[in-house]
């Protein structure tokens, strides 16, 4: 009995294990929220947050997330670097290529196509 008990157990926290995230998000989210809400960041903090995050998973070899490239091409281009944001829209589609269209808007937008 002990020993069914112990199985029972084991498949269950084996069943439990739950797997690494696909991408590494690093503070993302929170770069995201603070632009659309507005908040007292500099565009050069959230430019710093989001190079820190692309950083860490490099080091860390994880992919980054989708979405990351775009937000930081898109806070050069509002910083009055169109060169480094053109740089992170090329790197957001090679890296996720069904972005490709979207990316191409913003990039027409950030140009004032």
């Amino acid at each position: 009995m002990r020993l069914i008990l112990i199985a029972v157990f084991s498949l269950t926290l084996w069943g439990c294990k739950t797997t690494e995230p696909l991408y590494h998000y690093g503070e993302y989210n929170n770069a995201v929220y603070s632009y659309f809400k507005g908040e007292e960041v500099t565009l050069e903090e959230q430019i710093s947050v989001l190079n820190q995050a692309i950083e860490t998973a490099a080091a860390e070899g994880k992919n980054i997330a989708p979405g990351v490239h775009a937000h930081l091409g898109m806070l050069y281009f509002e910083a009055g670097n169109p060169e480094m944001g053109a740089q992170q829209f090329a790197q957001e589609k090679a890296l996720f290529p069904e972005s490709e269209q979207y990316i191409d808007f913003l990039l027409k937008s950030a140009k004032g196509a």
